[in-house]
């Protein structure tokens, strides 16, 4: 097992990891990327980057969704060669038992890919690859590029090919899943960005010929008139305002969602509107599916959701993002999360 752990800032990568990891790829019979359940942006980024530069190198891998992508991603290259697990629950099962190399993109444990995928991902004796920047990483892979010094999965792929002999087959394709993955993952910018090497990459795909203005209006400017109405929705019927904690939440039911004929992807982004209130540092977003409720957290300033998904959801992610599902009812997860508030009322008082 080799563990590759570096501070983009700091330390040039480890070219010989980076030989093995496409040595590796380049003698596989049977290539699995996994992406992580509900994939977004960086998630999609980063497998499809991966997908079209493998293709150039003679290695067609089975990219694996489990569940499916927003539609406002589906004009991203290869999207339309997902295999996505809901649906085909028995193919996805098959193609990971018979893979030789796995390689898990933006994520950092197997249950992130579905309890339907987890247990094969485990019972599999492929050779396992990590590629991701969330912290504390699972023991049970072979090979790890993991950090958390980056803005998104994505831009440590192409810091991997970049600093690889392949980086001649990098193209237009590869350089637009990229920057979608970066884009996304900083809130256009917004966040996760105070980073130097990240402009620098994103300046570098540009040179490509990646059109910034357009990817984000198919990205951001591609909704539903239902997910407008179900924003609208959360806004002005579903966010509850905490002054006395400096927080501040949205709840959706699945009445709600069914009202508003919800399709994934329909909730992306919503969480953000609840910390852009005067005075709030952290918000939460609550979605309520068949069997779980679904917690996104988002922070200001040094307040660690990361510590406080792990602590009182058994949920993860980065310091100023994360998530976590509760297996209570959607009105005792409410009331568990504002009386979690309570501890911390003086640390969000900045």
């Amino acid at each position: 097992m080799l563990f590759l752990s570096f501070n983009l800032k700091n330390i040039i990568l480890d070219k010989s990891k980076i030989e093995q990891f496409f040595s590796k790829v380049e003698s596989s019979s049977n290539l699995v990327i996994v992406m992580h359940k509900n994939p977004d942006g960086d998630c999609m980024g980063a497998a499809l980057a991966l997908k079209v530069l493998f293709q150039k190198l003679g290695v067609n891998p089975i990219v694996i969704s489990p569940n499916n992508f927003p539609s406002f991603l589906s004009w991203m290259p290869l999207s339309d060669e997902i295999l996505i697990a809901s649906k085909e629950k028995e193919k996805a099962k098959l193609a990971i038992a018979e893979a030789d190399t796995i390689i898990s993109v933006d994520f950092n444990a197997f249950h992130r890919a579905g309890s339907d995928l987890e247990n094969p991902l485990l019972e599999s004796e492929a050779y396992k690859i990590i590629i991701d920047h969330h912290i504390e990483p699972e023991k049970y892979f072979d090979l790890y590029f993991s950090t958390t010094q980056t803005s998104s999965t994505s831009e440590l792929i192409f810091d991997i090919i970049e600093n690889s002999q392949y980086f001649s087959h990098f193209n237009k394709e590869m350089a637009e899943c990229i920057y979608v993955g970066i884009m996304t993952d900083t809130g256009s910018f917004s966040y996760a960005c105070n980073n130097s090497s990240t402009y620098k990459s994103v300046a570098k795909l540009m040179e490509f010929g990646v059109d910034g203005e357009a990817i984000h209006r198919l990205v951001y400017d591609n909704y539903s008139f239902d997910r407008m109405r179900l924003l609208g929705h959360s806004l002005y019927n579903k966010l509850v305002v905490m002054p006395e904690y400096h927080a501040s939440y949205i709840w959706l039911s699945k009445e709600d969602l069914k009202n508003h004929k919800f399709q994934t992807g329909d909730a992306e982004g919503i969480v953000n509107y609840g910390l852009s209130i005067q005075g709030i540092n952290f918000t939460a977003l609550f979605t309520e599916r068949e069997d779980v409720i679904r917690i996104s957290l988002r922070s200001k300033g040094d307040f660690d959701v990361n510590k406080f998904a792990r602590k009182h959801f058994s949920g993860g992610g980065h310091i100023n993002a994360s998530g976590a599902d509760s297996h209570l009812t959607l009105e005792e997860t409410l009331q568990k999360f504002e009386n979690a508030l309570k501890e911390y009322k003086n640390d969000l008082n900045f």
